[in-house]
């Protein structure tokens, strides 16, 4: 069986992370996120792989022909972001007859393929929707029983046909792209060619009560990092090579990678992830955190609810709720705010406009190889670019754009006094 990755994107609302390479690539568990959708398929029999990338390639240096995977994976690259429907249509001389298509992020897909199956006897399409408390905001589906009548972009407050929206996932047949080169060519070709298809063939809508992951933003991390770790890690797993001092503390599901050091009263808590060759150094602890490999965590710091990538290090400071792209650096004393003082949820700057989280914890987003001197604060929800370079003892209050040097000036008062005797 077939399945289309749609992984061309530019991922814009995703920086500072993945610079210079798309966002699926980003590491989870030690694995981008990709292949863990590459082997959720291949549990659900999909072993035939089409992935459209861009131009950069990046994704096909990264996995290859798939055989590592276990899986056959052919490229076909979309030159520019021209939207959904040209990346698909990119694959057709690939593809059979019928074929799956998802998103690089869709890890629990092996769910879906069997309701997708069973619906699909007599259907040109089967899609999978779910309920969402905001319409407006979406493509909604009109709906009659099993059958899916129309789709209705971001309708009115009120005008809802229902409040089914789609998720990203559909079972198709060949037979939509002749749908397809019926619709004129534009960012949503797409979803004009679905409508089509809804109004002249059968379509019908498998309803899901979970949606599944979303990646619009880097803190969408998080909520993917749970799930991995819910369903990957649920006892301790430490590699043989792993060197535990006697006085550290290693308590509930953890997975610890090879050649791992975790020094004197170090404490590690689960869910957590520690990728090959890193250190956790004396005193430290580290909770509910993905620390991918070679990433050095020193010697009294505070690691909570954080991913770091690879060939990152820190010395002492409080890291909560924050994302570290590759090789960032970071000096000791160093404190990540992820929480307002208000407790209102945050809300950060990303081109240009607010954006609601939902969020009442989110430390600093920081994209790859920036260094952070001794004693910087950065406040909740800052987005750092990458390479960077932050002076010490600077208090980091706005998004700063890749290669800026960037330090806080403190004001010197110098008097005389007298004390009292």
């Amino acid at each position: 069986m077939q399945a289309v990755i749609l992984a061309a994107g530019e991922s814009s609302r995703f920086w500072p992370l993945a610079a210079g390479k798309h966002k699926s690539l980003v590491r989870l568990l030690g694995r981008p996120i990709i292949a863990h959708t590459i082997e959720a398929l291949k549990r659900a029999s999909f072993t035939e792989i089409v992935i459209v990338q861009s131009e950069q390639r990046a994704l096909e240096a990264e996995l290859g022909d798939g055989a590592s995977l276990g899986v056959q994976i052919s490229y076909v690259v979309q030159p520019e972001p021209l939207g959904m429907g040209d990346a698909l249509s990119r694959a057709e001389s690939l593809l059979k007859d019928s074929f799956l298509v998802v998103n690089p992020q869709h890890v629990t897909v092996a769910e879906l393929v069997p309701k997708l199956l069973e619906s699909a006897p007599g259907a040109d399409a089967v899609l999978v929707g779910c309920e969402t408390d905001r319409p407006h905001e979406y493509g909604i589906v009109k709906i009659e029983e099993d059958r899916a009548l129309d789709l209705i972009e971001k309708p009115a407050p009120g005008a809802e046909p229902s409040r089914t929206r789609l998720v990203g996932v559909y079972l198709l047949t060949k037979r939509f792209f002749d749908f397809y080169r019926r619709v004129r060519e534009h960012s949503y070709a797409f979803e004009d060619a679905l409508k089509l298809v809804m109004r002249e063939g059968m379509v019908r809508i498998v309803k899901i009560s979970e949606e599944p992951p979303t990646l619009k933003y880097p803190w969408d991390l998080f909520g993917l990092a749970q799930l991995l770790m819910e369903r990957n890690i649920t006892d301790q797993k430490i590699a043989p090579s792993a060197q535990i001092h006697k006085s550290a503390l290693i308590e509930g599901p953890v997975w610890i990678g090879e050649d791992v050091k975790i020094f004197e009263h170090a404490v590690v808590k689960g869910p957590c992830f520690l990728g090959d060759h890193c250190v956790v150094g004396t005193g430290s602890l580290v909770r509910e955190s993905n620390i991918e490999a070679h990433t050095v965590i020193g010697a009294h710091a505070e690691v909570a609810r954080s991913i770091f990538q690879k060939n990152c290090s820190t010395h002492s400071g409080y890291f909560g709720d924050s994302i570290f792209d590759e090789s960032v650096k970071i000096g000791a004393g160093t404190v990540t705010a992820n929480v307002r003082n208000d407790r209102n949820f945050i809300r950060p700057w990303v081109k240009g406009a607010r954006v609601e989280t939902g969020l009442k914890k989110l430390g600093a987003i920081v994209g790859r190889e920036t260094h952070i001197g001794i004693c910087a604060m950065l406040m909740p929800g800052v987005l750092i670019g990458p390479r960077c370079e932050i002076g010490p003892g600077s208090l980091v209050r706005k998004n700063l754009d890749a290669d800026t040097l960037y330090y806080t000036v403190p004001h010197e008062v110098v008097r005389s006094q007298r004390r009292a005797p």
